[in-house]
């Protein structure tokens, strides 16, 4: 790969970083006046720690391939049985589409940790006690996930045999190079957190935004994401399904705990709701 190659690659892989940083920066900008600089420190590093950890345990947690491969098989005999194994037949509506699977690819990428950044820091500066809510669901969600990827690895459909294409790596090399396959689990399929915690914040926005546009958004992203994790080969159908009931198991549990006053720190008053913070 030549020079200008590698550097059209950099740009890709942190341009679009620099532009989440860069949007958390304004809203950080226009809240600065109520902003409690120590609470934001405290939050970053409880969710910088809680990100680290769970790709950690991911990633050591990591199955056989073997067994991997036999809980996939499952997977797709469940989905035939069920009526549904359509996996390769969707993807294959839009190989032939450059620009379609660009869309799946930039959904599954964009719509994965950027928006949950955005989002999450727009809760915590506008919506305090709905962020706390929604990212304890998270951790919660996260948890239960991890207890499930080390009971039943699964490969997802790009590393089977079936007929499908791993287009985020053969289309869009930067998000392997973020993310390398070495160092996290592969077998990670079941459920689908990538969906999960995409309908978290999608009824977030639908529930606390107040411009109708970003409830439109909130509604529609669940639905472009699953398609995303399909058409990408990165999850199965029944993956996603397993991934919205963790999700809003995670959503309710945190609902409960939110009554109680848990992971909140005694006595700590959130920031204060701002005119120009909102969404």
């Amino acid at each position: 790969m030549g020079c200008i190659e590698n550097a059209a690659l950099a740009l890709y892989v942190w341009g679009r970083w620099a532009l989440v940083a860069a949007v958390v920066a304004l809203v950080v900008y226009r809240s600065r006046r109520g902003l409690r600089w120590p609470l934001l420190a405290r939050e970053a590093a409880l969710i910088a720690t809680a990100y680290f950890a769970y790709f950690g345990v991911r990633g050591f947690t990591e199955g056989s391939e073997a067994r991997a491969l036999a809980n996939a098989g499952l997977i797709m005999s469940a989905e035939r049985a069920l009526g549904f194994f359509w996996e390769p037949a969707l993807q294959a509506l839009i190989l032939g589409n450059h620009g379609l699977i660009t869309l799946a690819n930039w959904a599954y990428i964009w719509g994965h940790w950027p928006l949950i950044g955005v989002v999450g820091i727009w809760l915590f500066l506008s919506r305090p006690e709905a962020y706390r809510i929604y990212r304890n669901a998270f951790l919660i969600s996260g948890a239960m996930g991890i207890v499930i990827f080390m009971a039943f690895p699964v490969a997802p459909p790009r590393l089977t045999d079936i007929d499908v294409v791993d287009t985020v790596t053969v289309y869009s090399k930067a998000y392997r190079v973020l993310q390398p396959p070495a160092l996290v689990n592969q077998y990670a399929a079941v459920p689908s957190l990538h969906f999960g915690w995409n309908l978290l914040v999608g009824i977030a926005l639908v529930k606390e935004a107040r411009s109708p546009l970003l409830k439109v958004f909130g509604a529609v992203m669940p639905a472009v994401m699953f398609l995303a994790i399909v058409l990408t080969a990165n999850h199965y159908i029944l993956d996603g399904a397993a991934g919205a009931a963790i999700a809003l198991t995670g959503l309710l549990l945190a609902r409960r705990i939110g009554e109680t006053g848990a992971f909140s720190r005694p006595g700590a008053r959130p920031p204060r709701q701002l005119r120009g913070a909102h969404l």
